[in-house]
């Protein structure tokens, strides 16, 4: 059996790959399709990421304002390029990008959420209040992207324990944790302390 022909009876399917040029270096751009919900994710992969040597890797929650429109509300469009760069300078890594905005609630939502924050509502309590728990995202998806690229062994860029104990449960070896602490500022200090003080993230003081 093929490395591609590994995901075709599974829930998340192999579609198509191709070459993708950006200013850190060209990366190889993969599609995957969710079967189950429809929705569509791509792994960007970096050099050769095959062999027993962990993989340095970032999984990456959609995030349309921060990732395309360069928000200062969140760190995630900082730590996309800032995770794109690490790898292009070590010349070997993945990052799965995941079509679940919002923390799982969808770009409307997300922007029914900011409205919450601007009246008050820290990020939490915002997504609360429209009837959603604090963190929607899960990442089942992962392991048969990861399973495609024969990927056991990951080094991963994030400072959300939950994304480690994630890839444990699915059987991924995380053998290192790397913070990827970038982008504070003036409008997103308060996200950051709720992240770290309600999420557990973990950040370096």
């Amino acid at each position: 059996m093929s490395v591609k022909d590994k995901t075709e009876n599974a829930t998340v399917r192999y579609v198509a790959e191709s070459k993708l040029p950006m200013p850190m270096g060209t990366f190889n751009m993969v599609g995957f399709e969710d079967l189950d919900t429809g929705k569509e994710h791509i792994a960007l992969v970096f050099g050769d990421v095959s062999g027993d040597e962990p993989v340095l890797a970032r999984i990456h929650s959609e995030c349309l304002t921060g990732d395309a429109l360069f928000s200062l509300r969140c760190d995630c469009g900082f730590q996309l390029q800032e995770a794109l760069n690490r790898i292009a300078a070590e010349g070997r890594g993945i990052l799965l990008y995941l079509r679940q905005e919002g923390r799982g609630i969808g770009l409307l939502n997300k922007i029914r959420a900011y409205n919450l924050q601007d009246n008050g509502a820290d990020t939490v309590q915002a997504n609360e209040d429209l009837g959603f728990d604090a963190d929607m995202r899960e990442y089942s998806m992962c392991l048969p992207m990861l399973e495609h690229f024969s990927i056991k062994k990951l080094r991963l860029m994030t400072n959300n324990p939950r994304k480690v104990a994630a890839m444990q449960e699915y059987g991924v070896e995380v053998s290192a944790r790397e913070p990827i602490q970038v982008g504070e500022n003036s409008h997103n200090q308060g996200y950051l302390a709720t992240k770290a003080g309600k999420l557990g993230h973990m950040f370096d003081k």
